[in-house]
């Protein structure tokens, strides 16, 4: 049984929630977000909080509760407060730098690369080597970090590349050399 998916999730003060036509909208001080919602479950407002029923008592349904509930809870919270994400630049020429809509990398390649934000991400380079990425959807801010980080991901050796602030990189010890 879910027990995440049986917690109602609190509807902040300043957020409106309509939910009709199994499709969820949520209007808060930082914007709007929609999604829809699976057939199997269903969602119940009242008094200032959601909760999420599943339609049968399946493994499938059960596991979609949880998984509503948190996405819903995501939704919430992005429109009231939104979501960041820290990345770092390690290696030494590494570097970033904002220009509009756009991110300029240089990242030791022969070519500076140029990484387009999508709409309701934006960014904020402090340092010249951590990137702050603010945005209201979690599902689309993660997406943007990992694409990011997939223009130089950390290797093992020296840690150098782009790497979550959170993440801790396994090192590898280099040649030894005997002589």
């Amino acid at each position: 049984m879910s027990r995440v998916g049986k917690k109602p999730v609190q509807i902040p003060p300043k957020a409106t929630v309509s939910y009709k036509d199994r499709t969820i909208s949520v209007k808060g001080e930082k914007g709007t977000l929609s999604r829809s919602i699976h057939s199997s479950v269903d969602l119940k407002i009242e008094d200032s909080q959601i909760t999420v029923i599943p339609l049968s008592n399946d493994k499938t349904c059960i596991a979609l509760q949880g998984l509503t509930r948190s996405l819903v809870a995501n939704l919430l919270t992005g429109v009231s407060t939104g979501f960041s994400r820290l990345l770092e630049i390690n290696g030494i020429g590494y570097r970033a730098e904002v220009s509009g809509k756009q991110i300029v990398f240089n990242l030791g390649y022969s070519h500076p690369i140029n990484f387009d934000l999508p709409d309701g991400i934006s960014a904020e380079i402090s340092k010249k080597n951590v990137i702050t990425l603010t945005g209201i959807d979690k599902e689309l801010l993660g997406h943007t970090a990992a694409a990011i980080r997939s223009l130089r991901p950390p290797e093992p050796y020296k840690g150098k590349g782009i790497k979550y602030a959170e993440e801790r990189i396994q090192r590898k010890a280099g040649k030894t050399g005997t002589k």
